[in-house]
């Protein structure tokens, strides 16, 4: 009685690309797109361009450091919770994690 529905052209070759991607290697739905090459982030901060930033900066906050080196927020974090302990950085304001630096 009734029978499967003729597919349009567009889905005739979709389905078509997906029966040759299986017999290729198996490319999975997802992986259709090429994937984007994520920048370089460096985990390594440069202490004495940081020293340089704190000390020429009223305030600042640790996404400002994590700017100026290029590096991630919680690697600056760590960075200035060294200083902090030192007592080269004092904490000064801000509050949830958000807070204000100066140099001591």
């Amino acid at each position: 009685m009734g029978g499967a529905k003729k597919q349009s052209p567009a889905q005739a070759e979709k389905s078509q690309q997906a029966e040759a991607a299986k017999k290729e290697g198996g490319q999975k739905k997802g992986d259709k797109k090429e994937q984007k090459s994520k920048s370089a982030i460096s985990v390594i901060i440069n202490e004495n361009q940081a020293m340089n930033f704190i000390k020429g900066a009223k305030v600042f906050t640790v996404q400002e450091v994590a700017r100026q080196e290029g590096v991630k927020i919680s690697a600056a974090n760590t960075f200035l919770q060294k200083l902090l302990k030192n007592g080269a950085v004092k904490r000064i304001g801000g509050y949830s994690g958000h807070h204000i630096y100066t140099a001591a």
